[in-house]
Order: structure tokens, then C-alpha cells, then sequence
């Protein structure tokens, strides 16, 4: 069998159904195409669709991921709560493990999330 370049990307959710878009505003993704879709590519596997605490971004700011503070020179508005947005699997589970996880959208977290984080600390989040 030749090797494929470009495998197609999975689109299921942590649920087993059909990834569901994560959020348009702001506009989300590794691919920035609103979904929380994965490849190879995605070394931090953005797959985690997250609402938005004021909780949470101040723990991820304090952890060198500044997600509150607008970037114009890449197009990012900066975050505040009840945005949605495609979270890192690890950063979803460390503010797990800190006590400071954001809600998720469990038909619109893509299975891959599975690697990294258990489905039942997921649905334990859900929104």
C-alpha cells in the first residue's frame, strides 16, 4: 500500500457521533475552520472544545499561555468567558488535575482528546 501524505482526518466525537463545530466567534480550530479537528501536524492536539472561564484563562496565563490578551498580528482577539474554543488535551487535563477545568462540549471534543483525557472526567465537565 502507497503512502498517503494526506490521511483523511478523522471527524468523530469522544461519543462515537459526528464531530460537531466547536465555535465561529471567535473562530476556532487547529485549522481555524471551527471544529476541534487534529492531524499529525497538531503536536499540541487541539481537541478539547472548551467554554470559557474567567478561572480558567487566568490559570492558563499563569501556566505562559496567554489566551485573554488580543493578538492582532495573528488574527486573535484574545479570550474571555463563555467563548468556546479548541483547548490543548494537557492543558484541558492539567487544569483538571488544578481544580480549574472549563466546561466542554463533549459532541464537539474530536475522539483524539481520548488520548490524553478520560471520558469520564470529560462528561464530568460537559456542558
Amino acid at each position: 500500500m502507497p503512502f498517503d501524505p494526506n490521511p483523511p482526518r478523522s471527524n468523530r466525537n469522544v461519543l462515537g457521533g459526528r464531530l460537531e463545530e466547536c465555535g465561529r466567534d471567535p473562530l476556532t480550530g487547529y485549522f481555524r475552520d471551527g471544529c476541534c479537528n487534529t492531524d499529525e501536524q497538531d503536536r499540541g492536539l487541539h481537541t478539547v472544545c472548551a467554554v470559557m472561564t474567567a478561572e480558567f484563562l487566568t490559570f492558563s496565563k499563569s501556566r505562559g499561555n496567554d489566551l485573554s490578551t488580543p493578538r492582532p498580528e495573528f488574527q486573535f482577539p484574545g479570550l474571555k468567558s463563555g467563548d468556546r474554543w479548541c483547548l490543548c488535551a494537557a492543558r484541558w487535563r492539567e487544569a483538571f488535575l488544578a481544580g480549574v477545568a472549563p466546561g466542554v462540549v463533549l459532541a464537539a471534543c474530536h475522539e483524539a482528546t481520548l488520548r490524553i483525557v478520560r471520558l469520564e472526567d470529560l462528561q464530568a465537565h460537559a456542558i
